[in-house]
């Protein structure tokens, strides 16, 4: 298989599963280790890529993954995560669900439920949301960023605080060792901090790649949410910190397909 076969490839399955190992790929591609090295040295190289002990992740640092990269990015995780999320928001509820395609996600589990009242900052969200007809749906308003369909700013922190919501779910761009929720965009921080501020019962939705990225601005800390759901099973460090916080971390790993 030549470069140019592999490298889109290898894209391809850092992108839907957030990691590659060296191991893997050239398992899975039939060539060498030192041949899948030399290609993820030049992929990094290339900005496409951060080399880690093993491998390889998406590339983190001050600028987020472009909206579609990230749809694709561990999508199995994220229904699985999705689908225990929904399964705890009741019915006759008032919910908030931010920007992020983990929230999408978890709209799209909420199609079933009835007489919900979800607020959103997140047009992707409204529109999966038109096709439950027993779900009202309050749309923020806000500086529409057309690059995920996101509304932020002055207007939508305004929206939120006139509500006091039952749940408030959010996303966040990365998760730091010490526990804390960082985003790339300061006028999106101050969104989710108010949905945090408005809401009874906080939730966080964010799967194990988030763990493996970096981003500059602080929404909060894992501290401040009551449910955490993941994919993955976190640090025996994350773990004791969040027992002594009380805050409910729930792994929800995707089903093995059948053999």
């Amino acid at each position: 298989m030549s470069q140019t076969i592999r490298h889109p490839e290898i894209l391809d399955i850092a992108r839907r599963d957030g990691k590659v190992t060296v191991e893997h790929l050239a398992e899975h591609l039939g060539v060498t280790l030192q041949t899948i090295r030399r290609d993820l040295s030049e992929l990094a190289d290339a900005g496409k890529l951060e080399r880690v002990h093993g491998g390889a992740v998406l590339p983190s640092g001050t600028v987020n993954i472009a909206y579609e990269e990230r749809r694709r990015l561990n999508a199995e995780g994220k229904t699985a995560m999705a689908k225990a999320c929904a399964a705890i928001i009741p019915e006759d509820c008032a919910i908030f669900l931010n920007i992020g395609t983990s929230t999408e996600a978890v709209a799209t589990e909420l199609l079933h439920h009835r007489n919900l009242l979800v607020v959103t900052n997140n047009m992707n969200v409204a529109n999966i949301l038109t096709r439950n007809p027993d779900c009202e749906v309050i749309v923020t308003g806000g500086a529409l960023r057309q690059s995920d369909g996101g509304l932020t700013g002055d207007i939508t922190t305004a929206t939120i605080r006139q509500f006091k919501f039952d749940i408030g779910v959010i996303g966040c761009s990365a998760i730091d060792p010490d526990g804390d929720i960082l985003d790339f965009d300061l006028r999106e921080v101050g969104v989710s901090q108010t949905i945090l501020n408005q809401s009874r019962r906080k939730m966080l939705i964010a799967d194990s790649t988030k763990f493996k990225r970096k981003a500059p601005a602080r929404i909060g800390s894992l501290s401040d949410i009551d449910v955490f759901f993941t994919d993955a099973t976190v640090s025996q460090g994350l773990q004791d910190l969040c027992t002594r916080w009380h805050t409910d971390i729930r792994v929800n790993q995707p089903s093995a397909e059948p053999a």
